[in-house]
């Protein structure tokens, strides 16, 4: 027993040891010059993504899962980009990402941070669909100047380099997620593929299967640069593109910033028309809003070590990354959403039970 139980504590001090260390960095140069696009991730590193060069943390015939953030006020000064270890945003001290690769995923990251670094989100989010909003491309280096940027859009930039970098693309799932205005690249990207496949220019391999939308955002009022659409308007046309396609779509809601009006659109007929969630991220305080807003990645991709999420304890399953996109589908059929109703106190979503709600 003492020789167990010794060994008992040396997995556990050693799987301390490498969950604590598990937060990639990168370089200073990432952000004193202009450096967006795609990077592949591993157990303890990062490449980026070029054209034409093979990566070694990417295999074509793998499952693939891409995340992509949302507004970075500040980050670039900081010298801070956001990775799958979510504890700067109140979540574990452990990278997320290795869940998805033990079970045979590339792992992949789109960054926009220098372009997502303004101080109003208003601005950051009307270069995800104009090169000609009110800042057009512009960048911010880490000495707090602003630069000009190429003459695209992220939407288009950030498409083309996942393009370029899953070259020959084969595997049986392609599922992108985004997080707050992120959700909106989610999107926008995931629909160029979709016309891309319809026209023949990819395989269909490069159609997404499934879309994940945490914690999304989308800002109040006409865009001038939609042809006076709303942002969650807009997002809504690309949804029923996508669904029509029979693509998988779910959203996770965990904080105030989308379900107050004076805060943001919360775009509730677009969240009526798919798999939506309610999460409760009571192990924040109330005011801690801004790590409520990043629960929704951690929930979502920490839920990916876990057996599939339930309804009322029972075998029904309700939406979560280790559900399969078939329970999406029937999600976004139903008339009803899901709103936690335990595990709400915990970090962990492995003791999350959810309860049927009615929809926005």
């Amino acid at each position: 027993m003492k020789k167990q139980l010794t060994l008992l504590w040396t997995v556990l001090a050693i799987a301390f040891s490498m969950s604590a260390n598990a937060e990639i960095t990168f370089p200073n140069s990432v952000y004193s010059s202009l450096d967006y696009g795609l990077y592949w991730f591993d157990y303890n590193d990062a490449k980026k993504a070029n054209k034409g060069e093979p990566n070694p943390y990417y295999s074509s015939n793998k499952k693939t899962v891409i995340y992509i953030h949302g507004w970075q006020n500040g980050s670039v000064t900081s010298r801070n980009r956001e990775t799958l270890n979510r504890n700067r945003s109140g979540g574990p001290n452990q990278d997320l990402a290795w869940y998805w690769l033990d079970r045979g995923y590339n792992v992949g990251i789109l960054y926009w941070n220098q372009f997502a670094d303004e101080s109003e989100v208003k601005d950051a989010e009307a270069k995800i669909h104009s090169a000609n909003g009110p800042r057009n491309m512009r960048w911010k280096s880490s000495n707090g100047s602003y630069s000009s940027g190429p003459n695209k859009s992220v939407t288009d930039l950030l498409y083309t380099a996942l393009v370029d970098g899953m070259p020959s693309f084969s595997g049986s799932e392609l599922r992108v997620t985004g997080h707050s205005l992120g959700n909106q690249l989610a999107l926008t990207i995931s629909n160029k593929l979709n016309t891309a496949v319809n026209q023949g220019s990819l395989s269909g391999a490069y159609r997404p299967d499934r879309i994940a939308l945490l914690d999304p955002f989308y800002s109040i009022g006409e865009k001038s640069y939609l042809n006076n659409q709303w942002t969650g308007e807009r997002s809504k046309d690309i949804v029923d593109t996508l669904k029509a396609k029979g693509i998988a779509i779910e959203a996770y809601r965990s904080s105030p910033v989308t379900s107050t009006f004076l805060a943001g659109d919360n775009n509730a007929s677009l969240m009526n028309s798919i798999a939506f969630s309610e999460l409760k991220p009571w192990n924040f305080q109330f005011w801690q809003i801004a790590e409520k807003h990043g629960a929704a990645v951690t929930h979502y991709f920490w839920s990916r070590a876990f057996s599939p999420l339930t309804l009322d304890r029972s075998s029904t399953q309700v939406p979560s990354a280790s559900s399969s996109a078939s329970v999406i589908k029937t999600w976004m059929n139903k008339n009803k959403g899901v709103i936690q109703d335990s595990g709400a106190w915990s970090a962990t979503p492995g003791d999350d039970d959810f309860k049927e709600k009615s929809r926005l």
